[in-house]
């Protein structure tokens, strides 16, 4: 498809934005060339530089059809998700799917599967099936190193992982939240290039200076885009956007466009805002994606204006994929896989006998994936620990899908239920089934509704149920996105009726299993300090 364009064009690269008439021609940029005037503007499409498909519950294909209407042109998807889960067939679905779209997927290969050895997990990924992923030129780095005390200490397979990336030729992502001082040296050292994971300016500006480029998170339950969006100004050549992870019912809202809206009103230099999030994802991964260059794939976006960013047009290779928020790419064929093997559970196993007056008790934060941890005196009846809503200690379950084996039972604070319970099989990053509840009743009927339906997030009170199949591997809806964020914000604002006052609960429940994040975490083999990386008994003797 050949044809021109007259728009004010925003040259990055050169730092400058002026009027251009813009001839596309196969799928390319053959020519600009500056004209007198022009309206609206043109400029590179945007880049999430970090994202998880499987936290929107949608299929890569109708991802990308929601994400198109926002002006996102291309992700850096890690699909460990349904790897822990699947293996290797769930990863090859996922590049079946992204390969009937336009859209330009980046997956890369996953370094930690499982993510660690304290938990269980669907599959296993080796060095040598890792090395294998990395000789795919459909995958275009390896995954986010989470191990990182296996990087300190030169564990053998993560090493190897590592060497196979390096060989390749391929750039290496980090997870090392509040990892500082010369521990992170080592860790960036070791040949780690990102890390989306920093939490507070003083751990980015570290890892800047050690060599790694921060991707600055902003996604429905992680939300560190306030404490580190200074450096967007400070360092724009190592600063990328991402959102890591995205509920359906934010995605319909927007993407990266927000973020970037929101670092213009919060005065920050529109070029190193774009930098950050068009041009630096592009270079580093080697991504096959135009930036309004002469001789550059068409891809690129017209917006209103350059302070609220309001997406008109998407294209793709010079073909119009999105206009006006309504995506114009066709709708995908969906497939599904799945490994679902526990069955249901009885109520006795989620009772547990007091031994002691005091227990270990998780504190969830709003809006970070990193939890605090506290003793507490516990409620019993009957000699049973249990639930205290008016404490807002709530007990937390999560069960193992891959085998009939006993549950693991821990206790929580800030999720706020006066009532009910949830359940969810996306629980980071084995993805077992994890559910809090008020009382015991109501959390077993989550949990089993949730393994009747071999995936999914479910609601209940009173033994009222509300549910969401996620039949693709316990994790993903078959459906368009519409009608999964809207089954979703029910069970959400369900939730929230119960009395929790958590921004995205279910997003803040699935990582309450996620062990590489500190402190204190809970898998389905028991209670786990990620701060030391060892398991902890729930219940403490003495004073």
């Amino acid at each position: 498809m050949n044809f021109t364009l007259q728009k004010n064009l925003v040259d990055v690269h050169r730092r400058s934005v002026f009027p251009a008439e813009i001839t596309v021609s196969q799928g390319r940029i053959e020519g600009i060339r500056r004209i007198e005037s022009a309206q609206g503007f043109i400029m590179p499409g945007f880049v999430d530089s970090h994202i998880h498909i499987e936290s929107s519950m949608l299929l890569p294909s109708e991802f990308a059809r929601v994400a198109v209407t926002h002006g996102t042109v291309a992700t850096v998807s890690d699909p460990h998700e349904i790897a822990n889960v699947c293996g290797l067939p769930g990863i090859e679905l996922m590049l079946r799917n992204a390969e009937q779209t336009q859209f330009k997927f980046c997956f890369g290969a996953p370094s930690c599967v499982p993510a660690t050895g304290f938990e269980t997990a669907g599959a296993t990924l080796n060095s040598s099936e890792v090395l294998q992923l990395l000789k795919d030129p459909r995958i275009g780095y390896l995954s986010e190193v989470m191990n990182f005390p296996g990087v300190l200490n030169g564990d053998s397979e993560v090493m190897a992982k590592i060497e196979a990336a390096k060989k390749m030729g391929k750039p290496i992502d980090g997870h090392a939240p509040g990892l500082r001082g010369e521990d992170a040296v080592n860790y960036i050292r070791a040949g780690i290039t990102t890390d989306h994971e920093c939490y507070s300016k003083p751990e980015a500006l570290e890892k800047i200076a050690a060599g790694c480029k921060i991707a600055i998170r902003e996604g429905s339950a992680a939300r560190n885009f306030d404490a580190l969006q200074s450096l967007i100004d400070e360092f724009p050549a190592d600063c990328m956007l991402c959102s890591d992870d995205k509920h359906p019912d934010e995605l319909l809202l927007g993407h990266i466009d927000r973020l970037v809206a929101r670092a213009i009103c919060e005065g920050r230099e529109l070029m190193n805002v774009l930098q950050a999030a068009c041009v630096n994802p592009v270079e580093h991964y080697g991504l096959d994606v135009g930036l309004l260059r002469v001789g550059d794939p068409a891809d690129f976006i017209l917006v209103e204006d350059l302070v609220e960013f309001r997406v008109l047009e998407t294209y793709l290779e010079g073909v119009l994929v999105a206009k006006d928020g309504a995506c114009r790419m066709p709708g995908a064929v969906p497939e599904s896989i799945n490994r679902f093997d526990a069955g249901p559970i009885q109520l006795t196993q989620l009772q547990i006998e007091a031994s002691s007056e005091k227990i270990r008790v998780i504190h969830a934060i709003d809006g970070q994936l990193v939890t605090q941890s506290s003793i507490e005196h516990c409620k019993t009846d009957g000699g049973f620990a249990i639930s205290d809503p008016e404490r807002d200690l709530l007990k937390i379950a999560v069960v193992n899908r891959y085998a009939d084996v006993e549950p693991a039972i821990g206790f929580v604070s800030g999720f706020g239920l006066k009532a009910g319970a949830f359940a969810s099989s996306v629980a980071h990053d084995s993805h077992n089934v994890i559910a809090v509840g008020a009382n015991d009743t109501d959390l077993l009927l989550a949990i089993n509704a949730v393994i009747e339906q071999r995936g999914g997030l479910v609601v209940v009170d009173e033994g009222e149920q509300l549910i969401l199949p996620l039949p693709v591997a316990g994790l993903l809806s078959m459906e368009p996105c519409e009608a999964v964020a809207g089954h979703y914000s029910l069970l959400d604002q369900k939730v929230k009726q119960l009395g929790s006052k958590l921004r995205a609960p279910f997003m803040t429940l699935s990582f309450m299993a996620l062990l590489v994040i500190p402190s204190l975490k809970i898998s389905d083999q028991g209670l786990f300090d990620g701060s030391n990386f060892e398991f902890v008994s729930l219940f403490v003797d003495g004073d």
